[in-house]
């Protein structure tokens, strides 16, 4: 009965989004509003991320991609940024034996090579252990950012034509979402249908502006903590609103 509840709910929503990206801010303010530090703001968005995660894959969001931490988030002060590193190694190991039991996949985009140590093993316990599960793709931007991303992109088919390996004729807009970090995700969920961002703010802030090209984007002045399964849902019904022309009539 519950099972049917969640696919109904499901149908009533209309076209559910196969890609949502978050863009998760609002944490250190919601510390603030409740005269709390900084840090706390973020691991209540590490819970609030839980959530979210097992609502969208009980509604059949393919992949959702969340901006967990920038390439300029680094300059933020060094023990917030010690408490943000950590956290990843708190979230996977005590949620994703939840996630892997919803039949959910942890993927990774960023420079992952910049993370310390103990970020990096936790992200990739978490990724190998989900690996082989087939339903929603948590896809997590960790030390992430667009610019530098495309910048990659283009160093390396510029190396591929140097060693005349190709030709400039056959860079096609396909061959570069190749060498993105989304190329990793099956290649009708790469580019986001819908990109979320909390706490009022309405900026892209360097979060995938290649893939974004034609995503239809929700803001809300609610704080990413306070973010929960009602707001997705509130989010999806606006979606289903909206008209996607592509650049069509």
């Amino acid at each position: 009965m519950f099972k049917f509840r969640k696919k109904e709910q499901a149908l009533s929503l209309g076209t559910i989004p196969k890609h949502i990206g978050i863009i998760m801010d609002g944490n250190g303010r919601w510390a603030k509003k409740h005269l709390q530090p900084r840090v706390m703001g973020h691991k209540a968005g590490m819970d609030a991320l839980q959530k979210v995660t097992i609502k969208a894959s009980e509604l059949g969001v393919k992949v959702l991609t969340v901006y967990a931490f920038s390439t300029e988030n680094w300059s933020r002060p060094a023990d917030e940024v010690k408490f943000i590193m950590n956290l990843p190694v708190e979230f996977f190991d005590k949620y994703v034996p939840e996630l892997d039991k919803n039949n959910v996949r942890v993927e990774v985009i960023g420079d992952t090579s910049e993370l310390p140590a103990e970020t990096f093993d936790a992200m990739k316990r978490a990724c190998d252990k989900t690996k082989h599960n087939s339903g929603l793709v948590l896809n997590f931007a960790l030390n992430y950012g667009g610019r530098a991303e495309i910048t990659t992109a283009v160093k390396e088919i510029a190396q591929e034509v140097l060693e005349a390996d190709l030709s400039p004729d056959n860079i096609t807009e396909d061959l570069i979402a190749n060498h993105l970090m989304t190329n990793k995700l099956p290649f009708l969920y790469r580019d986001p249908d819908l990109i979320i961002r909390t706490s009022g703010e309405l900026r892209l802030s360097n979060f995938l502006p290649w893939q974004a090209a034609y995503s239809e984007f929700y803001f809300t002045d609610v704080l990413w903590p306070d973010f929960n399964q009602e707001q997705l849902v509130a989010a999806i019904r606006e979606f289903n609103r909206r008209q996607r022309r592509f650049g069509g009539l």
